[in-house]
């Protein structure tokens, strides 16, 4: 992530949810360290299981829009550079796709790996449940970075960024994302049932994909960043990320 970062362009909006995720990952590691996780073997699994389908969601739309990617990333993928959208609106979008659809995946995939059954109220759902709580935290610390300057407070009032922001819950995210890999763990020995219900889930997450990034006043701090020629003050004022990133 930390290469990745380098990587993208300034105004890419797939950076915000990358620096998002390093920060997340960043925190899990820190609790990893703390010991507070009752099966840390089984996150530590489901960790780079997750990130891999965030890397392989970078590797498909690495041209543009790929026909073979994820219907879930493409929203995000297809507006990346788009400057009527806002910076928070563009990490929303990544973790919109990334929970709803990735983690099912991987909650899957790292119970096989691990020999477990995904049931409510083990060790493994009690870790997987105790991660709500970090990934708000530091949703909250980067509130900052994401809706930023007097815009912020302009589109929050007259604008339609509240709605869009309160459209997302990472917690109900995370619990239906659970539901899924139960589901997805019952039909495991039925391939052709399994591949359906996961190309419906596709469709349907990046139909929600698409509502967050619909354009809203605070994109214009996006656009505020590029233009040279205003002075530094009114580019802050402004919220661009030139004023903090």
């Amino acid at each position: 992530m930390v290469r990745l970062d380098a990587q993208f362009a300034r105004d890419d909006g797939v950076r915000y949810f990358n620096a998002l995720y390093l920060e997340v990952t960043r925190e899990v590691v820190r609790r990893l360290e703390r010991r507070e996780l009752e099966d840390p073997a089984f996150l530590e699994v489901l960790a780079v299981l997750f990130s891999n389908a965030y890397f392989r969601a970078v590797v498909d739309f690495a041209g543009g829009t790929s026909a073979g990617g994820s219907r879930a990333w493409a929203p995000l993928f297809a507006v990346r550079f788009d400057r009527r959208v806002a910076p928070i609106q563009f990490a929303l979008a990544g973790m919109n796709a990334h929970i709803n659809y990735d983690l099912p995946i991987g909650v899957r995939d790292t119970c096989h790996a691990r020999s477990v059954t995904p049931r409510d109220g083990t060790a493994q759902h009690r870790d997987y449940v105790h991660l709500n709580a970090i990934l708000a935290d530091v949703q909250e610390r980067v509130k900052p970075w994401l809706i930023p300057g007097a815009l912020g407070l302009a589109d929050r009032v007259f604008g339609r960024l509240d709605d869009i922001v309160a459209a997302f819950s990472v917690a109900r995210g995370r619990d239906a994302a659970w539901v899924h890999a139960k589901t997805l763990w019952s039909l495991r020995g039925e391939a052709q049932l399994s591949s359906s219900y996961l190309i419906t889930l596709d469709h349907s997450v990046g139909l929600a994909g698409r509502g967050l990034l619909t354009p809203t006043l605070l994109g214009l701090s996006r656009w505020s960043a590029a233009q040279g020629w205003l002075p530094r003050p009114a580019r802050m004022l402004l919220g661009g990320p030139g004023a903090g990133w």
